[in-house]
Formats: C-alpha cells, structure tokens, sequence
C-alpha cells in the first residue's frame, strides 16, 4: 500500500461522511491581473468561511483548486473544507484552458477511485472554472470528456465568465448554458456556491438537491 493510500485509509477512518467533491478551476492568466484577481482571491476566502459556519458541510465538501495560465497547476488537492485553507493566487501568461480541463477531470476520476476503494459514499462532483477569456490551446478534447461525463452523470460542470470572456467558448465547452458574472461580484457568487455545496451535503446522495437561485448572474 502507498503512503498516499495509507494517509487515504486513515482520513476516511477518522471521517467516514459522504463526499462532495468540488474543484475550482480557476483562470490565472494575464488578463486576471489586478482587480479581477484580488476580487478572486477575496472570493476563496468567502467561499470557506461560509462553508465553515455549517459544520455538516465542512466534512463532507472536499476541495481542490486548479489554476491555468501557460501552465496547468494542482494548487490544492482535495481537502475537506475544514483542512483548506484558501490560496491566495497571482495573474500571469496565457490561458490553457483545455489542459487545464482535462487536468480537473483527470483528478476528479482518480478522487472517486478512492472513494470506491474506502467504501467512502460520494455526491455527483462539480467543476466550477472561472475564466475572463478564452483557451490559447486545444480544448475540443476535453469538451468532449465533460459532455460523456455529464451523460453518464459522473460530474457537474459549470462554467462563468468574468467580463470579456469568451461565452461563445464556453458555450462549445459546457452542456449547461454557462453564466456571465455581473461586474466583479465573486463574493456573491462563492456565497451562492458555498449554499449549493451545503443543499447538496445536506441531501442523500443520488438525490437532486435544489439550488438556490443565483443572484450574481448578469442578465
């Protein structure tokens, strides 16, 4: 057995709960600079404290950040919100999108292997990406990936876009419509993640939780 089985075996030992498991894959590129990623990085600190006001959620929702910009980084494998403590991420270079997808399915399918392998219950996974542009590589592959998933059910990709972001894009990446955010509102929008997180925690999995409607979207 490896060490990162073992420390695995251990983890769901001590907290045997259901998991839901959410990555944010998250835009890094140039065009995030100023603003835009400090509203960003004010967001992931949003997103856990409201998390961590519901003590259910916080053992079962897990957590992994995924940053693209020339290169495609895991910033944070998955934790429990109780273990994670937000990143604070800086803006530079081009948008590997595509890489940066196939990169969060890639971790989401190895995440429910261990799930399977502990016995551990788990929700539908999610894939929040955040993106101001549009990909500077091949996406068409991973697109592909994310439509199978979804029919199969094997995860929930989301997708918004932040100021001139390329929805055309988007649109040809997620089945659902993806959502444009209005001005730089991420506090609202990770409040509004962090209550779907909690709906869903707080249901069976397999069910279908109700979301709660999302006022940050620019209509």
């Amino acid at each position: 057995m490896s060490n990162t089985s073992k420390l695995e075996e251990i983890e769901f030992a001590e907290n045997p709960e259901p998991r839901c498991a959410c990555v944010l894959l998250l835009d890094t590129s140039g065009s995030m600079q100023g603003s835009r990623i400090t509203a960003l990085n004010d967001g992931l600190r949003v997103f856990r404290d409201s998390l961590m006001k519901d003590s259910l959620a916080s053992r079962r929702v897990e957590v992994a950040v995924v940053t693209f910009d020339s290169t495609v980084n895991l910033i944070q494998d998955f934790v429990t919100v109780d273990q994670f403590q937000p990143p604070v991420l800086a803006a530079g270079g081009s948008t590997m999108m595509g890489a940066g997808l196939e990169r969060a399915l890639d971790i989401v399918t190895e995440r429910k292997r261990s799930y399977k392998a502990s016995g551990v219950a788990y929700y539908r996974p999610w894939i929040f990406m955040i993106t101001d542009g549009a990909p500077t590589d091949a996406y068409a592959p991973a697109a592909q990936r994310i439509r199978k998933e979804e029919e199969a059910k094997g995860v929930a990709f989301f997708a918004v876009g932040v100021e001139e972001a390329d929805m055309g894009r988007l649109r040809e990446i997620s089945v659902r419509a993806p959502a444009q955010l209005a001005s730089l509102n991420f506090a609202e929008l990770f409040v509004w993640l962090s209550a779907s997180m909690q709906k869903i925690a707080e249901s069976k999995p397999g069910d279908q939780a109700a979301l709660p409607p999302a006022g940050w979207v620019s209509v």
